[in-house]
């Protein structure tokens, strides 16, 4: 008995000072009507001319967390705060959990949720694996291998006609950045001012060069950004970059994804066009915070949810799909599950499927993951060390594919970024039949370069159908110079299951015939034509 009673014991002692990790959900946030009427005070003014650009709306999530309260809870027994979000009003700490659900005590205090689920509800699956386990390198002593993959998605006439990311601005959140400050894959991209400032959110520096762990960052902007005379040229070289280190590569903790929605609201302040991660989370060192397959489904991680708000604010996120594709959990990872971001899958240099490349899944219900492919086996990077090397991951084809959009973006610059990556999209070699394993398929830039500058742009402009989400009948405004419309609604998996035309005399469908989900809407002319999204909803 007395053996019995200490192992208890002990377990009971494990238990409550185990380290647990808890959003700390605010009830409110200081000062809300007068920082919305005077934008400046808590934005950057490129992050509000974005905003009018795009007709978001400044709100409460723009307005930073009550730093007094952040303060108090620092000073609570057991408590260390690891990061803040403005857009939930929420704080990520860390402390057991005795320490952690005293918080509830206090007056500013809405509710706790614990990374752990065994402390709310049921667990979230088990294995661990390394997200950058597949990405290992060999050196390589030939040049101009970047082609393939710039060619690949038809950037490079994008670059023949000078549209090569300038104006764009590039947010990297990664793992570590080490030398790009002085190596010279970089050296043009510093001689035009194009690297910007960036902060390191795991060890709280502003160097964030300074932390030489993890190669993986300074790789993946290469793909963007690196430039070697007649040896090397990225997808986007001349557009503008700010580096966020988000990812503790000595661990895996759920507050790497409060540290990514951290780094995504600062890049929202600061303006920025794109947001590129090639980052992904699945499982953790400790057990009791992974998810599961079915959570991928973009409204259960704290960083879809956060990446679907970026989206929200006016930013194009580019996600890499991630490495499970030959593993068990072989679906997407997250924030790549997010309905709202571009995911990317990968392919090889002759443009077929990799088995490591994370496919759909059941869990996206509506939509289609991944979204589009590049090249992400056997892609070249730049190492650290200056080094042209190969590297097998999506990871890479994540970046190269966001800054093929860069050039994209350049080139239709009224474009909005939900308009961008249909465009993307409608570009793809398999558009019309998607699959769990290329998504859309294989983009052509410049063929949507080019399907966006067809558009007439009065037709462009008057276009116009509402309710959106619809439940029976949806109307069609058409421009006052066409005669007729041929409208065509496709389903996720790029199916015509509805065509009709639509006259001056006629300007309605009745879609209550169709399923609850999303749907594509296709509007032709004899001239042009463009596709829309809408939802038909059942409530």
């Amino acid at each position: 008995m007395k053996n019995i009673f200490t192992l208890l014991f002990l377990v009971f002692i494990s238990t409550s000072f185990a380290q647990e990790d808890a959003w700390i959900y605010l009830t409110d946030k200081p000062n809300v009507a007068a920082s919305i009427a005077n934008p400046i005070s808590i934005l950057t003014q490129k992050a509000i001319d974005r905003k009018q650009n795009h007709n978001v709306a400044i709100d409460e999530r723009d307005v930073p967390v009550n730093e007094a309260y952040i303060s108090d809870l620092k000073l609570q027994t057991g408590i260390t705060v690891m990061a803040k979000s403005k857009w939930f009003n929420a704080v990520h700490v860390r402390g057991t959990q005795v320490d952690i659900d005293a918080l509830s005590s206090l007056t500013y205090v809405d509710s706790i949720d614990f990374a752990n689920n065994n402390l709310d509800a049921a667990s979230r699956g088990t294995a661990v694996t390394d997200k950058h386990e597949i990405e290992n390198e060999s050196i390589i002593f030939t040049y101009g291998d970047t082609q393939n993959q710039v060619e690949m998605i038809n950037a490079d006439n994008l670059h023949i006609d000078d549209f090569t990311g300038e104006g764009i601005t590039i947010a990297v959140m990664d793992a570590g950045f080490p030398n790009v400050n002085t190596m010279s894959g970089f050296q043009r991209l510093r001689d035009n001012g194009d690297l910007l400032n960036g902060y390191d959110f795991v060890d709280r520096v502003s160097d964030v060069y300074a932390y030489t762990g993890n190669n993986h960052g300074t790789k993946v902007l290469s793909t963007m950004a690196g430039f070697v005379q007649d040896q090397y040229v990225g997808t986007a070289p001349d557009a503008s970059y700010y580096l966020f280190r988000t990812e503790d590569s000595a661990s895996e903790n759920p507050v790497e994804e409060s540290y990514w929605v951290e780094a995504a609201e600062r890049a929202d302040s600061l303006g920025v066009d794109m947001i590129n991660t090639s980052l992904g989370y699945t499982d953790y060192d400790n057990s009791n915070y992974n998810y599961t397959p079915a959570d991928m489904n973009g409204q259960v991680t704290f960083i879809a949810r956060g990446a679907s708000i970026a989206a929200e604010k006016g930013i194009l996120v580019v996600v890499s799909a991630g490495n499970s594709g030959a593993t068990a959990w072989q679906t997407v990872g997250s924030p790549a599950d997010s309905p709202d971001v571009l995911s990317i899958g990968a392919v090889d240099a002759a443009g077929n499927y990799v088995a490591f490349s994370s496919q759909g899944g059941a869990a996206q219900v509506g939509y289609q993951k991944p979204d589009v492919v590049a090249r992400g086996g056997a892609a070249y990077v730049i190492s650290e060390y200056d080094n042209i090397v190969q590297n097998n991951g999506t990871s890479f084809s994540g970046p190269i594919m966001c800054g093929g959009i860069a050039s994209l973006w350049q080139a239709i610059p009224d474009a909005s970024p939900s308009e961008i990556m249909d465009f993307v999209r409608e570009s793809a070699s398999q558009y019309t039949t998607p699959d769990d394993f290329l998504g859309y398929g294989i983009p052509d830039l410049d063929l949507a370069r080019t399907n966006a500058l067809s558009i007439d742009s009065l037709a462009k402009e008057t276009f116009n159908f509402y309710p959106n989400p619809v439940r029976t009948t949806l109307n069609i405004d058409i421009p006052s110079n066409v005669d007729k419309v041929e409208v065509f609604v496709y389903n996720q998996l790029g199916q015509e299951i509805l065509s009709q035309s639509v006259t001056e005399n006629l300007k309605t469908i009745n879609v209550s015939g169709l399923a609850s989900g999303i749907y594509l809407m296709k509007l032709s002319t004899q001239n042009n034509s463009k596709t829309f999204k809408f939802i038909r909803s059942s409530n």
